[in-house]
């Protein structure tokens, strides 16, 4: 039987004085941590990622499968640890984030006032951000997703969102730009910032993404990578080791910086088009 943790208790009694157990405060916990992250990177790799940097900024195309956030691996093991150390930064400010298995451009700023100002930026939704998706089926046009997004209570994977009347406002355009081979190759914009918003909506709309292990067939993959790592059940099951999601380009100009910043499609979602036919347009 799956380990399970429990995160938080409820206060509240229910009867006598046993507390009232809320199962969306349990998650599943992984028996081998050293599968959650075994990536160390190394300075060459990280400096062949930066695509610009200035006073204020530094603008790296992330990799899929590398956390954003410190972990407690060392500083080498996360982008924000390694761009502290590289640059000897007493911290270095995340912009915004991407999913651990999201590539594509992400921003740190140097000093906390730039920080200050682009994230808040971010919250009057000032900023732009493009996605490139590889999307199971094939669809010809363009599709908007106005769907409020809130915890999904009956999955097995605490962290997962889904669709729900009482949930937060998320809306979602997707725009085919290839199609082919049962999979269609879309732009994604987002007008409102909610956690794994591309990722459930894109579910919701019958076309989830190629890869994704929550979101996808069934989300007791992700339990299962958790266990026992990336195995050829899985790759069966999703094809692709990774989501098919990349972040293809960030403006933000209205913020203050001079410049669009925008990385192509990775080599690993390239080879996954080739191999099904899907051609990729030049340019992305």
């Amino acid at each position: 039987m799956r380990a399970f943790a429990i995160l938080k208790i409820m206060t509240e009694t229910t009867g006598g004085d046993r507390p009232a157990f809320n199962p969306r405060l349990a998650c599943p916990w992984p028996r081998k941590p050293r599968l959650v992250n075994s990536v160390q990177i190394k300075p060459a790799e990280l400096d062949s990622w930066i695509i610009h940097q200035d006073d204020q900024v530094i603008v790296i195309d992330k990799p899929g499968e590398l956390i954003c956030h410190p972990s407690k691996d060392g500083p080498w093991s996360s982008l924000s640890g390694a761009v502290r150390e590289r640059f000897g930064l007493a911290t270095a400010h995340l912009v915004f984030r991407l999913d651990r298995e999201t590539s594509g451009v992400v921003v740190f700023a140097k000093q906390p006032e730039a920080a200050a100002r682009l994230q808040g930026a971010l919250q009057r939704r000032e900023v732009g951000k493009t996605y490139l998706a590889i999307m199971t089926g094939e669809f010809s046009g363009p599709v908007t997703v106005d769907q409020p997004l809130g915890p999904d209570e009956a999955s097995p994977v605490y962290c997962k969102t889904g669709v729900r009347p009482d949930g937060q406002a998320a809306v979602t355009h997707f725009t085919p730009v290839a199609s082919g081979g049962g999979f269609t190759l879309a732009r994604v914009v987002t007008e409102t910032g909610r956690m794994h918003q591309i990722r459930a909506h894109a579910q919701w709309l019958g076309h989830c993404l190629a890869g994704d292990k929550i979101y996808g067939p069934d989300a007791r993959c992700y339990l299962d990578f958790l266990d026992h790592g990336w195995t050829p059940a899985l790759e069966e099951k999703l094809l692709l080791r990774r989501q098919a999601l990349h972040c293809a380009e960030i403006d933000m100009r209205k913020a203050g910086l001079e410049r669009v910043f925008s990385v192509p499609l990775p080599a690993d979602l390239r080879a996954f088009c080739a191999a099904r036919g899907l051609q990729v347009p030049a340019g992305i």
